[in-house]
């Protein structure tokens, strides 16, 4: 037998074909627009899931016995699927780019001058050929395990305890191999971050600052999301000038992850300096949970402590160094306790205070900050004395409290923006809406979520490897393609492909949320006295002009 055969063994054309019918597939556009590299990457990887899912079907036909098509009957039939196949693979191939290039144009990104299919095709080609190897390798190992267990068991049981062992043996490697990166990168995070403690910049000189002389929170241990937090933002006089108004400078409180031990000590310490820098006397109170970093978008807090004229305070605290996906992964838990904490013991002694002179109390979180702000709002909690609204940005599509909102939208509202009951209690806003429009007025608490409706990271569907995701079955959005396609296991690749692209997406599509969009849902959410639309639009155009305004549209 020639090294070729021992390597790639008998190849299955019938399971190659079915790969290259997910091939196809995979060249249909989804929720974030796809360069030639990555589309290679993607298209070689469905392909081999496509021929591993053959091969599957296949061996549980042979198990079960099921009737074999052999002869002139399965080469007609080959054909006929081979014709199918090419019919339907060149149709995609021929609206492919005007697909991608209908996507790129709905959110304002240049154009692509062509399909570059040779790379896409080179790429896909590798792909496909290191994951049928890695297969084959593993087709091995179970063969030679298995012919082990022949020796001394049934020939039947031998193929079981064979396939345990196997799959004992690539969770053993994987999970090793994986955690072995993931402390590495746990540990070059924390001594990042022991380094910015060590070399942090001089504290404010201001005593009405957090890590000041006179604060209860050190400044070393704040990080750099911290002190960007801190000593960012606008100031009175900065929004004294948008105003026309005398204004005061707003509260910012932070603590970071080393400033205490436990999400318990940290919440503690920051009700302390919410006291101590006289919090409790603004008219506004927010209780922000950040991003996995530590991150506080200044596109989200800016606008509201302008629209508040100063009046306002905003608490967060730190639960981790971590880039977002892997605090999901590792430190879901600890985000979760963190926030939960910090609500608690605020919303604990901000109910102890008279109802007609203490702030209106809101909560607020981005991406993992609004799954763990969701979290910590415990409704039962509030019961006796509940805060007055939350506003939650690009939730996760974990997030337990938003799925089970979303499953209550009313019949005929789309599923990337519900109503929900006569929009009292919640709403929605968008790139194109602001919550401002609903059948009722608000209620005593007002919930709203801010979500594009090309973020896959809410709109990810782990059903999708068998099912078409909700908002599929829905009209698309304004920027959606018309052109969407469901195909078993190759959308749910093609979803997972979006949110590593979110992030990087233009502003106001994907992940990546910017502060025009904050502006009108928090001027619904927090209701400042006197604001008109026309306010609104007029905070819109100064936050488009950046950080030299104190108002950002920063989207790290």
């Amino acid at each position: 037998m020639s090294f070729l055969s021992r390597a790639f063994g008998k190849f299955s054309i019938p399971s190659l074909l079915l790969g290259l019918l997910f091939f196809a597939a995979s060249l249909t556009p989804s929720l974030i627009p796809r360069g030639p590299d990555l589309q290679g990457v993607l298209g070689g990887l469905v392909t081999a899931l496509g021929y591993l899912a053959a091969q599957i079907a296949g061996l549980i036909w042979l198990t079960l016995d099921f009737p074999r098509l052999s002869g002139r009957p399965a080469q007609i039939a080959t054909w006929v699927a081979s014709a199918a196949i090419g019919v339907f693979f060149l149709w995609v191939l021929g609206s492919s780019l005007t697909w991608q290039n209908d996507l790129r144009q709905k959110m304002g990104m240049e154009l692509a001058d062509g399909l570059n299919l040779a790379r896409i095709l080179l790429i896909a080609i590798a792909t496909f050929l290191v994951a049928y190897l890695l297969g084959r390798a593993v087709a091995s190992l179970f063969r030679q395990i298995r012919k082990w267990f022949y020796r001394v068991m049934p020939p039947r049981r031998a193929n079981v305890l064979g396939l345990i062992t196997v799959v004992l043996i690539l969770f053993v490697v994987t999970r090793d191999g994986i955690i072995d990166r993931v402390i590495t990168g746990v540990d070059e995070s924390y001594e990042a971050a022991q380094a910015l403690f060590e070399n942090a910049p001089p504290p404010p000189t201001d005593p009405n600052k957090v890590g000041s002389a006179a604060s209860l929170i050190d400044w070393g241990g704040l990080g750099t999301p911290g002190r960007d937090f801190i000593t960012g933002g606008p100031d009175a006089a900065a929004i004294s000038a948008f105003t026309g108004q005398p204004a005061l400078t707003p509260i910012r409180v932070y603590v970071g992850r080393a400033n205490g031990d436990t999400p318990q000590d940290r919440a503690e310490l920051a009700l302390a300096e919410l006291k101590r820098l006289g919090a409790f006397d603004r008219s506004v109170l927010i209780v922000a949970s950040p991003t996995g970093t530590g991150w506080m978008d200044p596109g989200s807090h800016d606008p509201v402590e302008y629209m508040h004229n100063g009046d306002i305070a905003t608490v967060s605290a730190q639960y981790s160094y971590l880039q977002s996906p892997l605090a999901l992964i590792l430190e879901t838990n600890t985000g979760l306790e963190q926030a939960t904490a910090l609500q608690e013991v605020v919303h604990g002694y901000w109910k102890t205070l008279p109802a007609d002179s203490r702030p209106k109390l809101y909560v607020h979180g981005l991406s993992l900050g609004a799954w763990s702000s969701m979290h910590a709002t415990n409704l039962f909690r509030l019961l006796d004395d509940p805060i007055d609204g939350a506003f939650w940005v690009g939730p996760p599509f974990p997030s337990t409290f938003w799925n089970y909102v979303q499953n209550q939208r009313n019949p005929g509202s789309l599923w990337v923006k519900p109503d929900i009951g006569d929009g009292s209690l919640v709403r929605y806003a968008s790139h194109t809406s602001d919550a401002s429009s609903a059948e009722a007025q608000w209620g005593d608490m007002r919930i709203a979520f801010l979500q594009y409706s090309s973020d896959p990271v809410v709109f990810y569907d782990p059903f999708s490897l068998w099912r078409a995701p909700p908002w599929m079955r829905d009209p698309p959005a304004e920027d959606m393609s018309e052109h969407l396609f469901f195909m078993p296991i190759v959308t749910q690749f093609q979803l997972a492909l979006d949110m590593a692209l979110s992030f990087g997406a233009p502003p106001g599509h994907g992940h990546a949320y910017y502060a025009q969009d904050y502006v009108g849902p928090w001027a619904q959410v927090t209701d400042p006295a006197g604001w008109t639309a026309a306010d609104t639009e007029r905070l819109k155009a100064h936050c488009d002009n950046g950080m030299k305004n104190g108002c950002s549209n920063d989207l790290r």
